[in-house]
C-alpha cells in the first residue's frame, strides 16, 4: 500500500474534503472519504478576502493558519476513521483554498504579473497531522506563463483514460473545466475552464432562499429560461474565447449577473433567474463538448454531478453523447479533484510533471508542488 492523502476546498467553499487514495505506478484507487464544514466565522473571512476589502493581510495571515487548521482537522478525522496513524501516509496533497485568480494581471493591470493565491499553511497541516505535505501546486505553472489551471486534466489522462475511448471528463465545481481525452495519446490532451458552474446558481440562491445551493435544481425547475437574459448571459466574450483560458469568482460572479439584469432593465421572477443560470452552465459546458464531434462519452463530477435537472440538461444538450457521472468509471463525483491532489503529491514525489502545457499554456511541462516537512 502506498496512501496519500489529497484535501480539497473548491471555490464553492462547501467543505474541506479529504480522500484517501492507494497510488501506485499502474493503479489509482480512492479508498475512503471525510468532508469537513468550515467554521461560519471562518468561512465569511474567506469570501471577504475573496474581493478587496480593509486590512487584507492581516485577515489573509489569519485564514491561512485557521484554513490549515481545518485541512488538518480533515486528514485527522480520516485517520482515526480508519484507524491510521500519520507513518501509514506517504504523504498530504494540499489544494488550498483558492481566494484570488489573476493569472494575467488583475483587471486594469494586466501587463503586470498574473498570479493565483491559495491559502491553508502546509507548516499547520504538516505540524498537526505529523505528515509530509506538498501544498502550493499552481504557481509553478504560472512562472512558466501558464494559467495555473486547471491542473486537474494530467490527472484525469492518469485515471480516465483507456484505448480507444474519446471522453470528455467534465468538472463542475464553482466553475466547470473540462478535459478532452482522446485514447491514451497524451498528446493530445486538451482542456480548460467553460465558466461558471455552481456558483452563481448557488450565490443567487442563498441571496433569495437563504440556503446555500439549489438541490436537485429543484428551485431552478420551478422558474422559466428567461431567453433575453440568457442571450445576455452568453455574449460575454469569455465563452467564444480560445484556450488556454481559465476564471473563478473574480470574473464570474453576482456583481456580473446584476449587470446583465439592470441592463434588460425589465422585471425577472428570480426563480427564472435560477433556471436561467442553470441553462447558461449547461449550454456554456455543452457547446464546448459538441464542437468536438468524436466525443461520444461523458463523465461528470464535482457537486454538479449530484443536480438531476443539469444533469439531465446536459443529456439533451448532448444527445450524440453518453452523459454519466463518474461513478461509472469506479469514482464518486464528489473525490475527484481530492484524488487528484492525492496524485500530484504521488506525481510530486516520483518527478511526474503535473500540468499539460496545451492546456495551461504553460511554456513546457514541470514537476508541481513545494514539499513541507513533518519535522
Amino acid at each position: 500500500m502506498a496512501y496519500y492523502i489529497g484535501v480539497m476546498s473548491g471555490t464553492s467553499m462547501d467543505g474541506v474534503d479529504a480522500i484517501l487514495t492507494d497510488i501506485t505506478d499502474t493503479a489509482i484507487a480512492p479508498i475512503a472519504a471525510v468532508s469537513v464544514p468550515y467554521p461560519a466565522g471562518l468561512l465569511e473571512q474567506l469570501h471577504q478576502l475573496c474581493g478587496i476589502s480593509p486590512n487584507e493581510i492581516n485577515h489573509l495571515g489569519q485564514a491561512d493558519r485557521a484554513v490549515g487548521r481545518v485541512f488538518a482537522e480533515a486528514v485527522n478525522k480520516l485517520l482515526a476513521e480508519h484507524h491510521l496513524s500519520p507513518a501509514d501516509i506517504q504523504a498530504i496533497g494540499s489544494h488550498g483554498q483558492t481566494v484570488r485568480h489573476y493569472p494575467e494581471g488583475p483587471p486594469g493591470n494586466q501587463n503586470e504579473d498574473g498570479f493565483t493565491l491559495q491559502i491553508g499553511d502546509p507548516n499547520t497541516i504538516a505540524t498537526l497531522t505529523g505528515i509530509d505535505v506538498v501544498a502550493d501546486f499552481r504557481r509553478k505553472d504560472i512562472a512558466y506563463g501558464g494559467q495555473g489551471a486547471p491542473l486537474v486534466p494530467a490527472f484525469h489522462a492518469a485515471r480516465f483514460a483507456e484505448l480507444g475511448k474519446n471522453r470528455a471528463i467534465v468538472n463542475i465545481g464553482g466553475f466547470a473545466n473540462i478535459t478532452v481525452l482522446e485514447g491514451i495519446d497524451a498528446s493530445a490532451i486538451r482542456g480548460f475552464d467553460t465558466g461558471p458552474g455552481n456558483a452563481l446558481m448557488d450565490g443567487w440562491c442563498l441571496q433569495h432562499l437563504n440556503q446555500p445551493f439549489d438541490r436537485d435544481g429543484q428551485w431552478a425547475a420551478s422558474g422559466n429560461v428567461h431567453e433575453a437574459l440568457l442571450s445576455s448571459l452568453l455574449a460575454d466574450p469569455y465563452f467564444v474565447s480560445t484556450g488556454p483560458k481559465s476564471t473563478g469568482r473574480e470574473y464570474f460572479n453576482l456583481v456580473w449577473l446584476r449587470h446583465h439584469l439592470h441592463s434588460l432593465d425589465t422585471p425577472i421572477a428570480a426563480e427564472d433567474v435560477q433556471a436561467t443560470l442553470l441553462a447558461l452552465t449547461a449550454i456554456t459546458i455543452a457547446d464546448k463538448v459538441n464542437a468536438l464531434a468524436q466525443i461520444r462519452e461523458c463523465y461528470v463530477c464535482g457537486g454538479g454531478a449530484f443536480n438531476s435537472q443539469l444533469m439531465a440538461q446536459l443529456e439533451a444538450l448532448l444527445p450524440h453523447c453518453k452523459v454519466m457521472a463518474t461513478d461509472s468509471l469506479a469514482l464518486n463525483p464528489q473525490w475527484v479533484e481530492g484524488v487528484a491532489f492525492a496524485w500530484l503529491a504521488w506525481a510530486y514525489f516520483h518527478r511526474v510533471p503535473g500540468n499539460v502545457p496545451n492546456v495551461t499554456g504553460a511554456s513546457r511541462a514541470v514537476v508541481l508542488g513545494s514539499l513541507t516537512l513533518a519535522d
